[in-house]
Formats: structure tokens, C-alpha cells, sequence
């Protein structure tokens, strides 16, 4: 049997088993319609609330405002989109690291004549407080930042811009994708004055399709889709309940492992990158962040065949976000943060369940590769 390190856990991770075991109570045991009046449907609603209140108690929310969703990229429609349609102002701010399910909404409503600034990170991948608040005005009615990027790990002050965003226009609505926050870092939304959080199960060992949208209370979103009123009418249609429940489990068992598992990763990403630079002194850690993603950077070299020689050997990783991953485009978060383009770059992302040895292994690979290619 081929040996199999999978690296690529930013992009989707593995379905824990006790997350699949309550997914298949939901759907051979409590199958009903949450909907339905009579025992099975009463039975499936008490697991779809149980689930709800489980993604609340994981980010200091209130039950009430969650919202199940088919995953992150619908959260964020909703979050950006839905939170726009029913906006006074027509002006809107995002960084430019934002995953393409947040960059392509904020094109749709420069389509729809809205003006978008577009915020440049320090070199170090991290925007800027200053200019985050800087480029808010009072025609302002949408912010929306990643908290972890995905392609670069690095970790974005959200609450702190939250804050500074309110200070010059109190009504803009501050939507913040957290889905590689979610299992990694401590979330609390009383922390700061954010009004919509983008979640998603396959990160953290859940089901994919299946997300959740958090919503402060009171605050107007328009739906995307009209229906039978589900999710209190944010988002009809008749809710995935395994999925949801598989949300919910997931949710519990990454706050559970959190604290351990933070401090495994970081020292098996600090490992990989000692190994590989006493092996390739040319390495470029393209920067620092989240300790489960790390974005690699080799000069001269093809990011495409070194993935390819990479998989041959058994070691799965990514050039960067899966969504993007049939553009052929040089990475916009790599350009905003300098990094030339004859530096080919791999994302490389940990999970809970990553080991030293897995690590060593890619270690070897990747040097093995490289020499395959011409630049060991």
C-alpha cells in the first residue's frame, strides 16, 4: 500500500469517527424532518438544536443566532451579500487576502455600482489596524476580513480593526470569515463589536457541506434563497441535519483538543521548517501565523511539478487554497505581500492528528524532490 502523509488539512480534513457515528444516528435513527410535527421530527429538532447550541457555546454566542448552512462560502454570501441587499451605504472594504467566496462577492457588488477598497497587508501578511479603519468612510456599510488566511496561516486583528472600524462608522457591518479561525484559535464574539462570523465543518474534522452562519442579534440579512422559512427565514429549505449535528460534534471535539493540539502543531511546523532549511538554504518561509498552515516558498522552482513529484512519493499538499486551485494566476496574497513569482510555493497544513513522523517524512520528500527537479 502506497504511504499516504496528507498535508492538506487547510483545504479539508478527515471525518473523525465519533463525528460519523452521530451522523449516521441522524440519518438511520433520528431521521425525521426538524420540521415535522410527529415523534421523528421531534426527535431530529432536539439534535438540530443540540448542535446549534454546541457552535454557539464554542464562540460566546447565543443559540438563537446561529444559522446552519451547506458551509463556509454560503456563510459568507450571507455575511457579505445578504448583509449589502439590505444596506443604506454603497461602500465597501475587504483585504485583499480574502477567500474567493468573499473576494467574488465583493466584485458582484461592484457590479452592482457599489465602490470596494481592496487593503494591502504589511509584508508580514497582516493588515494593518490603520489601514483597515483608514479606508472606512461614511458612505461605509460592509467590512469583511479573514481571521486566519488560507493560503498564508497568517492571523488577522479582527477584533482590534472591529473596533476601529465602529469608531468612524458606527453602522457598518463587520463580517469576519473565521472558517480556519474555527477549532485553532480561542473565538469569542464578545470580544469586539464584529456582527457576522462565516463557519465551516470540513476543517476541523467535520463533515463537508455543512457551515454555519453566526449573526448578532437584530441584525437585518436578506436571504439568498426564498423557501419554507427555516433557520428563522436566513436560510430556508429544509436544514441538512447531518451535516449540522456533524458540525456540532466536530465543534465540541476541537474545543476539547484545542489547547494541546495548538502547541503539537506548532512545534511539528517549527520542526519541518528546521529540517528543511538545514537541508535547502534557500527556503523562504513565505510567513508567519496560525501553526497549522505554512506557506513554503522555493526560488526557481515550479510550484505545479513539485507537487506532482511531491504525490508520487506519497505526501499530499497543496500551492495554496483549494477553491483556487485550477487558476493558473500568480497568488494575489502572495503578490500583496511581495513574494516574486519565480518562487514557486506550496501550502503545507497540519491537523490534530499530525504526526513527528508524517513530518519527517515530508521533510525527506521534499528534498528528495527538489534534487528530482534540479535544486537540491
Amino acid at each position: 500500500m502506497e504511504t499516504v502523509v496528507y498535508l492538506d488539512n487547510a483545504a479539508t480534513t478527515r471525518v473523525d469517527e465519533r463525528v460519523a457515528e452521530v451522523m449516521a444516528l441522524a440519518m438511520t435513527i433520528d431521521y425525521g424532518n426538524p420540521s415535522s410535527a410527529h415523534r421523528l421530527g421531534i426527535a431530529a429538532s432536539r439534535r438540530l438544536e443540540t448542535a446549534r447550541a454546541a457552535v454557539a457555546q464554542a464562540i460566546g454566542a447565543a443559540s438563537e443566532e446561529i444559522y446552519f448552512t451547506s458551509g463556509g462560502t454560503e456563510a459568507n454570501a450571507l455575511g457579505t451579500l445578504g448583509v449589502a441587499a439590505l444596506a443604506r451605504g454603497r461602500h465597501a472594504v475587504c483585504s485583499q487576502l480574502e477567500h474567493p467566496s468573499v473576494g467574488d462577492a465583493m466584485k458582484r457588488l461592484a457590479e452592482r455600482g457599489w465602490t470596494v477598497t481592496e487593503v494591502g497587508p504589511e509584508r508580514s501578511g497582516v493588515v494593518s489596524v490603520e489601514a483597515m479603519a483608514g479606508a472606512v468612510c461614511a458612505e461605509t456599510a460592509l467590512v469583511a476580513l479573514m481571521w486566519v488566511s488560507n493560503e498564508l496561516g497568517t492571523v488577522q486583528p479582527v477584533m482590534e480593526v472591529a473596533r476601529a472600524v465602529k469608531a468612524r462608522a458606527p453602522r457598518a457591518h463587520i463580517h469576519v470569515d473565521a472558517v480556519q479561525a474555527l477549532g485553532k484559535l480561542q473565538i469569542d464574539v464578545a470580544e469586539g463589536p464584529i456582527d457576522s462570523l462565516a463557519l465551516s465543518a470540513h476543517k476541523i474534522h467535520g463533515p463537508q457541506g455543512a457551515g454555519a452562519l453566526w449573526l448578532r442579534r437584530h441584525t437585518r440579512v436578506q436571504s439568498l434563497m426564498v423557501g419554507g422559512g427555516q433557520e428563522r427565514g436566513v436560510r430556508p429549505g429544509t436544514q441538512g441535519l447531518p451535516g449540522a449535528v456533524g458540525l456540532g460534534c466536530a465543534v465540541e471535539l476541537a474545543a476539547r483538543a484545542r489547547p494541546e493540539a495548538m502547541v503539537r502543531m506548532a512545534a511539528l511546523r517549527s520542526k519541518l521548517i528546521t529540517s528543511l532549511r538545514s537541508r535547502l538554504p534557500s527556503l523562504r518561509v513565505n510567513a508567519e501565523g496560525a501553526p497549522h498552515i505554512l506557506s513554503l516558498g522555493f526560488p526557481g522552482v515550479p510550484a505545479e511539478p513539485l507537487l506532482h513529484a511531491l504525490e508520487a512519493r506519497g505526501i499530499y499538499v497543496s500551492a495554496g487554497s483549494a477553491c483556487a486551485a485550477k487558476d493558473k494566476r500568480p497568488s494575489g496574497a502572495l503578490r500583496a505581500i511581495g513574494v516574486p513569482a519565480d518562487v514557486g510555493t506550496i501550502r503545507i497544513s497540519l491537523a490534530r492528528t499530525t504526526t513527528e513522523a508524517e513530518i519527517d517524512l515530508a521533510a525527506r520528500a521534499i528534498g528528495a524532490a527538489l534534487g528530482e527537479l534540479g535544486h537540491g
